[in-house]
């Protein structure tokens, strides 16, 4: 076969066109990132063949040295970035370079806002670093050949960028990948030896294989002798210091070391809100190095997304997502775990039945919650940052992790009428500080947003009083609070489920209370009857001052925000309905006691429930019979 008839041309999938684009049309701030990604791709590559040459020391070819190679060439304009790792197939040069496989590459292109400092930050959270290529280079190759096979399997791919790009074979004698750049007139620079190093100094100083350049040359000699000889060939010597940061003393790692270190791991390029480096000698024996980011990721909501930290068994680096290791619920922590507890041949499979994996996952997860809990106390501005992005997923512990309830509950942070202000800043510990005396009971309203919670009908009484409730209106809080059920001794309340039973009640009040229901008992059987199809029952109420009526769930009873969710997602929902309690001392009440036209009577208590339900933020089974009446009604009373 020629090498015409070899050499293949292939288009690039969509996305990965459109990013292309953005890379070559815009200018960056900070064209450098281009070099930190290449080489973290490049020392991936190489943990990647550490680990399969644990069961095929074959895979080595005789060269166990690792090392990443970077060469410039002023006089061409080039930089090449080159590893002796794992390497790549036609197939999977294909897969990797032409298309990018990572989930939610559209997601990431809608987030593009034009703004050319912004959209460079967001190229390292969706897992394109190798397109980053393109900000310094009109045309890149890369010669890949995978580890174990012969020399004649090795891959040329090249492109410039556009809508194509080239795939052929061609020999090469070395595993790994070797990445070509061809700088554009604007970006020479990259060419130059001093700057490069200084580049990799700045960027990948923690990465655990060494970086190799050559060494300048000396000074051209002065005496005969000298001239005569032969001109020695640079050696090529590490720039890094090729130490892995984790293994290292904290004394000794700098902060500027430990963010690069995040960012190498995350491929995040803001620097992270939170650290923890630990070293655990004893019963287990660890390391580990735990990150909270200060921004969420695109996918942190995809279930399929790949989460979790990086594994490494003394020092040998085993797999890149080790989620067995973190709680869902803190599946935004990025980081390291270096155990001497697991054996080398560890795997997924062995993970999931290993009784060591559970005794580190406690140990990390109470590490993070602890770093957390620091935070709180000691910055509580940078703790709203957290909250903010991550709020909604840290919700999901009680739930999930009981042993650590408690933890998890000092660390939620929510919206009160102390403040009413829907940024979620009161924790229950602050709650519980401002209890009025004799109160034992943490109160809350579930809605589907802050405005309907704030204003629900269900906190009128509550507010009357001076007893603060929670603002609850994330989607997760009902089912939260479900798990959660008491803090401190205090159990947690929903105002908008079974009868209310405020203890401060004094005498004249119960009594009060007492005269309106047996007042009621007519009103309240003809009420029955017309809305007996929509209600479980009807009552008389004290938490109402303002408002005519509202609507509750009896105690056992799904939550309404709850039986909405699961409805919309399909799920079946256990059969009820809900409670109406009306106010006898409201006006509009009185006037549907007195109405004496059945049909009248009929059409206002089906407006007063169906306006009790809009209000706690439900939908009408029969919009436009609602509006009818209400139309009606109004007609009614201009003419009358």
């Amino acid at each position: 076969m020629t090498a015409d008839m070899n050499k293949e041309t292939l288009g690039f999938q969509t996305e990965a066109r459109q990013l292309l684009q953005l890379m070559i049309h815009s200018l960056y701030s900070n064209k450098e990132i281009f070099l930190r990604e290449l080489i973290s791709n490049a020392s991936d590559a190489v943990d990647k063949l550490r680990f399969a040459a644990l069961s095929d020391d074959a895979l080595l070819e005789g060269d166990g040295e690792y090392a990443v190679r970077v060469d410039v060439d002023a006089d061409a304009g080039t930089v090449t970035i080159s590893d002796n790792g794992i390497g790549m197939s036609r197939d999977e040069v294909i897969d990797n370079l032409g298309t990018i496989a990572k989930s939610g590459t559209a997601a990431f292109l809608e987030q593009l806002s034009g703004d050319q400092q912004k959209d460079s930050q967001l190229i390292g959270q969706f897992g394109v670093g190798f397109y980053s290529s393109f900000i310094v280079a009109d045309r890149v190759a890369v010669h890949t050949r995978k580890a174990g096979v012969p020399a004649s399997e090795g891959v040329l791919w090249e492109s410039q960028g556009e809508a194509e790009f080239t795939i052929e074979a061609q020999d090469k004698a070395e595993r790994g990948t070797s990445i070509t750049l061809f700088l554009r007139e604007d970006s020479k620079d990259f060419a130059d030896d001093w700057r490069v190093r200084s580049v990799i100094k700045k960027y990948s100083d923690h990465i655990s294989v060494p970086v190799l350049m050559k060494e300048t040359p000396p000074p051209a000699a002065e005496s005969a002798e000298e001239d005569n000889a032969e001109p020695v060939e640079p050696e090529y010597k590490s720039v890094n210091e090729a130490t892995a940061l984790w293994t290292r003393s904290r004394s000794e790692v700098t902060d500027e070391e430990y963010g690069e270190f995040y960012k190498h791991v995350s491929h995040d390029f803001e620097d992270p809100l939170s650290w923890s480096h630990n070293r655990v000698e004893g019963k287990l024996e660890y390391t580990s190095l735990l990150y909270i980011p200060a921004r969420a990721p695109f996918d942190m909501w995809n279930r399929d997304a790949n989460l979790g930290v990086k594994l490494y068994v003394q020092r040998t680096f085993i797999m890149d997502d080790a989620e067995q290791f973190l709680p869902m619920y803190l599946r935004f922590v990025k980081g390291v775990l270096d155990s001497n507890d697991l054996s080398l041949n560890v795997s997924r499979e062995i993970l999931q039945q290993d009784k060591t994996v559970d005794a580190l996952r406690s140990a990390l997860s109470k590490r993070v919650l602890d770093m957390l809990s620091k935070m709180a106390k000691n910055d509580a501005e940078k703790y709203a940052t957290f909250w903010k992005e991550f709020g909604q997923v840290l919700k999901e512990g009680p739930a999930e992790d009981m042993g650590n309830k408690d933890k998890i509950a000092e660390l939620l942070r929510f919206s009160s009428t102390h403040t009413d202000d829907e940024a979620q800043d009161q924790s229950l510990k602050d709650y519980v500080e401002r209890m009025q005396d004799g109160q034992d009971k943490i109160f809350y309203v579930v809605a589907e947003n802050f405005n309907t919670a704030k204003r629900s009908p269900q906190l009128e009484v509550f507010r009357k009083r001076g007893i603060e409730v929670l603002l609850l209106s994330d989607r997760v809080d009902d089912w939260l609070m479900n798990h959660l059920q008491e803090f401190d001794g205090k159990q947690l309340q929903d105002v908008a489920r079974g009868r209310l039973d405020l203890e401060d009640e004094n005498e004249e009040e119960k009594k009060a209370r007492e005269e309106a229901e047996k007042d009621s008992e007519g009103l309240v059987e003809r009420l029955k009857t017309v809305i007996a199809d929509d209600v479980e029952e009807v009552r008389v109420t004290t938490r109402l001052t303002n408002s005519p009526a509202c609507l509750v769930v009896g105690e056992q009873d799904m939550g309404a925000q709850m039986r909405r969710i699961m409805e919309a997602a399909g799920q079946a929902v256990p059969e009820s309905k809900p409670i109406l309690e009306i106010n006898p001392t409201h006006p509009l009440i009185n006037r549907l006691d007195a109405e004496t036209d059945e049909d009248r009577f009929a059409d206002l208590a089906k407006i007063i429930f169906d306006q009790a339900n809009l209000a706690e933020g439900g939908q009408l089974g029969d919009p436009a019979a609602y509006v009818e009446r209400l139309n009606n009604l109004l007609l009614q009373l201009s003419n009358g």
